[in-house]
């Protein structure tokens, strides 16, 4: 019952600790910030989803990039994308979501998989392709951090629900110490993104803010 205590007494998750990261393996992962989900041109608008709740993860990514670069830890972006045709798409777009396949959704090449402007990747940073909300699911990302010697990764981007929390399931699974930044995330329902970052933040990393990481940084 003592175990026990001492594991549900990081319950519930405390946003104003300070972050127990340094700049020392550590990389920063930007997930799918596209035009494709943040845009009111772009797909998932186009497919009736409420792309404009995406919109506050943003400012937290922009500001997180600024903060990774100038403190000179790696920033390594994801971007969902799919073949022309799908074939590589699997359930999402070809059961799930048929729309995906008639708008065109993120097909590797056009403007809806790009990255979105204001976190253009700067040159030597690492893009990563998925097809798969995993950001490790038959990816380079695990031979990059290895190679990197990354031991820690801070996670921002959207969804909260599904890319961000699929991948940090699996980061968590793969021992690196993950830090969800829940100002930095983002979901079409807000409840559902408070839910992903219990659930993160319950056994698979921890939750915290951009000011507390870039005050990590600092420091």
């Amino acid at each position: 019952m003592k175990a026990v205590a001492r594991f549900l007494r990081r319950f519930p998750v405390r946003e104003d600790e300070t972050v127990a990261l340094s700049r020392n393996a550590t990389a920063l992962l930007v997930i799918d910030m596209q035009n494709g989900f943040l845009d009111p041109e772009g797909s998932m608008a186009k497919v009736g989803l409420p792309a404009d709740q995406l919109v506050p993860a943003l400012d937290g990514c922009v500001r997180l990039v600024a903060g990774a670069r100038e403190a000179g830890v790696p920033v390594i972006y994801t971007r969902y994308t799919y073949q022309p045709g799908f074939a590589d798409g699997g359930l999402l777009p070809n059961e799930f979501v048929p729309a995906m396949k008639e708008v065109g959704s993120l097909v590797n090449g056009t403007w809806d998989a790009e990255i979105v402007p204001a976190l253009t990747p700067a040159e030597g940073e690492i893009v990563i392709d998925k097809s798969r909300p995993s950001s490790f699911y038959g990816t380079r990302l695990e031979p990059f951090l290895t190679s990197m010697g990354i031991h820690d990764l801070v996670v921002c981007g959207v969804t909260t629900n599904i890319c961000v929390e699929t991948t940090v399931r699996d980061a968590g699974q793969r021992d690196y110490h993950t830090y969800v930044v829940s100002d930095a995330t983002a979901e079409f329902e807000k409840e559902r993104h408070e839910h992903a970052l219990n659930t993160m933040g319950f056994i698979f990393g921890w939750v915290t803010t951009v000011d507390d990481v870039l005050k990590a940084w600092a420091e």
